[in-house]
């Protein structure tokens, strides 16, 4: 299919993204303000041999997408903060069995019902923290309709490749923004297909990792015979309460992630080669702070910005460079201050400032601009 051009929402573009990265399976419920994805779904599958289906709830839906990875099928499901809130439990499972799939999150306003139509971005610790035990996730934080197409590609390949589900968090301000974008040639794509195991089937171990500490995804139903299950478990599957088990399992499911953090994390740099202060920022808040930073340029100030295209894992190295040829770090974000807190660690002991918003609007050039302004003249 040749590159194509067209005027939507970030919502749209995500599903356009997901169906171009290869997936053949929807499994969600309709939530405000992801809905647009599960539309567009439940039109476009069925045109291209993939399945649609709509459950009673987000607990299905997460349930779902974790049986149809297994089947081979790349699977996503869509929805918003209380839906994740609905889903923890099995995002765990899916971790413990190292099941890929891609989860979309519209943020909202929050908590709980909170503001449906309204923007936050209140859910980034709960996508790393949401269920329980220690464990790494992938998250992606696009911050423009092109990037919900690209970056939704990108989390498809990543959960591939490291057998993890993946996160792609926008607010709703992306989620809804309607802007050009751009589907490039089919060749033009990289596409990512998880490992597929080798060895003679009487062999097959179905959670011995190869070098890379990923092991191959054989597919049920296949001559490959195995087991899977969210309790602890040794490299034939079979759970296990042994020590030595738990103490490698744990270590492994992490570093999986950790070890690989230049091939996963993903940042932009903008004037930050000559900054005395820096803004760390994403989705949202970026776009306001890319045009602050141009404006206070021209008034003489020395600003530039970090926006975060990945928050997990979080890049520290990153950070706590860009503190160490800084002055002032401003962290602006629709919440009361999440990444803030993972800022302040490896930033220390440069000062750190906050720029907090959890009122459902965005933050505007304006008031990171007076923001910066008042930082200067300390």
């Amino acid at each position: 299919m040749p590159e194509q051009t067209m005027f939507t929402m970030g919502d749209i573009a995500c599903a356009e993204g997901a169906l171009h990265a290869g997936c053949r399976y929807f499994g969600g419920y309709p939530i405000t303000p992801a809905t647009e994805i599960a539309e567009r779904m439940s039109q476009r599958m069925p045109e291209i041999g993939g399945s649609y289906v709509q459950y009673e709830d987000e607990i299905a839906s997460i349930t779902s997408v974790i049986g149809a990875s297994w089947t081979g099928t790349k699977s996503m499901t869509a929805t918003s903060g209380p839906g994740v809130s609905l889903m923890n439990e099995s995002i765990g499972l899916a971790v413990m069995t190292e099941t890929p799939l891609v989860l979309v999150n519209i943020m909202r306003g929050a908590p709980s019902t909170g503001q449906p139509t309204r923007g936050q971005q209140g859910d980034v610790m709960q996508a790393k923290w949401g269920s329980h035990g220690d464990y790494q996730i992938i998250a992606l934080t696009p911050a423009s309709v092109q990037e919900m197409f690209d970056q939704t590609v990108k989390a498809f390949n990543l959960a591939e490749k490291y057998r993890v589900p993946v996160f792609v968090l926008a607010d709703e301000t992306v989620g809804h923004m309607r802007e050009r974008l751009v589907i490039p040639d089919k060749d033009d794509i990289e596409i990512v297909n998880r490992k597929k195991p080798t060895v003679d089937p009487s062999e097959y171990l179905p959670f011995k990792p190869d070098e890379d500490q990923i092991p191959p995804m054989a597919v049920f139903g296949s001559e490959y015979q195995f087991y899977a299950t969210g309790l602890t478990h040794d490299e034939r599957g079979y759970p296990t309460d042994a020590e030595d088990v738990q103490m490698q399992l744990i270590t492994r499911l992490n570093h999986k992630i950790l070890d690989h953090m230049d091939d996963i994390v993903e940042v932009e740099e903008f004037m930050l080669d000559d900054a005395d202060i820096a803004l760390i920022a994403y989705g949202t808040p970026s776009r306001s702070g890319r045009k602050a930073i141009r404006e206070v340029r021209e008034e003489g100030i020395k600003a530039g910005m970090l926006r975060l295209k990945t928050v997990w894992p979080f890049p520290e190295d990153i950070v706590a460079n860009l503190a160490s040829e800084v002055e002032h770090i401003i962290v602006a974000e629709q919440n009361m201050g999440q990444i803030y807190h993972m800022v302040r660690g490896p930033a220390a002991p440069t000062p750190i400032h906050l720029m907090q918003k959890p009122t459902g609007m965005p933050q505007l050039p304006s008031e990171i601009i007076a923001k910066i302004e008042e930082i200067d003249s300390i």
